[in-house]
């Protein structure tokens, strides 16, 4: 008669556990009719009984409940780095804005404009993008111009749920595209203007701006992060920068992105360094 532990050790290899995951927010008797039914399906599929996996236990087990050995639940805790890296942000912030408050002047602040450009699609499968929203604002927010414009081929795609253009935008109160190069141009004679990926609304304008004086947010090295494990430096998206250095919300997933709230983020990112980036800019100079 063969031994029943060698029978065992021969086929122990070929199962498989099956292991199941207790979602995070189940606890208590939640959690326990959840082990229950994966139990009894597994047992009418003529699987073994799995074993479960909580996320707040390092790998599988199959306690009755959901306590770790020692009785007591591992509770989710927000971590201290976190914390402290947020309020290091927010002190920052309030620290920059109390410097530029009491140094920059208001002839100054004139120097500055932030842009930022909505765009729909034409062509075959809308792939070909043309301008249909300008929108500028001052170094304190407030809107300098904002102006649908319209579109001379047929849009295919009005990407609304991306740039919140619908058709009767660009229809009703539209100013051309001559219109808007013109007035843009001239509202940019003398200014440094402020954005994220600039050229991309450059070129839907048709317009040129001396490099001097463009502060691109998407390629200030500070705001970038690098490839691989140190490697080129890549932009990243306005919406994370806004979110990780401002703690603001902006283009929100299932919303509309607004080019209003672009332009100020970006200008407000740009504050948020004016000191050092202005600095750096001189040296280069030199």
């Amino acid at each position: 008669i063969p031994d029943p532990d060698s029978n065992w050790k021969k086929i122990s290899v070929k199962i498989k556990p099956n292991v199941v995951k207790i979602p995070s927010n189940l606890f208590g008797k939640e959690a326990r009719k959840f082990r229950k039914d994966k139990r009894r399906e597994a047992r009418a599929r003529g699987d073994v009984d799995p074993m479960f996996e909580s996320s707040s236990l390092e790998g599988p087990h199959t306690l009755s409940d959901s306590k770790p050995p020692n009785g007591k639940r591992k509770r989710a805790h927000i971590k201290i780095n976190e914390l402290l890296e947020k309020e290091r942000e927010e002190t920052k912030r309030n620290a920059e804005k109390a410097k530029l408050q009491a140094t920059i002047t208001t002839e100054e602040k004139s120097r500055y404009l932030a842009v930022d450009c909505e765009m729909v699609g034409t062509g075959t499968n809308g792939k070909v993008s043309c301008l249909a929203r300008v929108s500028l604002t001052d170094f304190d927010g407030k809107i300098v111009l904002d102006s649908f414009v319209t579109v001379p081929d047929r849009v295919t795609d009005f990407r609304t749920w991306v740039s919140g253009v619908r058709p009767s935008d660009i229809k009703r109160d539209a100013i051309s595209p001559a219109e808007c190069r013109q007035i843009v141009g001239k509202l940019f004679i003398g200014k440094i203007i402020v954005g994220h990926s600039i050229k991309n609304d450059l070129k839907a304008l048709m317009l040129t701006h001396p490099r001097r004086d463009i502060r691109d947010t998407a390629r200030y090295k500070p705001y970038m992060k690098s490839r691989g494990g140190g490697g080129k430096l890549q932009p990243r998206k306005l919406k994370d920068l806004a979110k990780e250095k401002l703690g603001i919300e902006i283009q929100v997933e299932g919303e509309s992105h607004s080019s209003i709230d672009d332009a100020r983020a970006a200008m407000e990112l740009f504050k948020l360094e004016y000191f050092a980036w202005e600095k750096s800019l001189k040296k280069k100079k030199r």
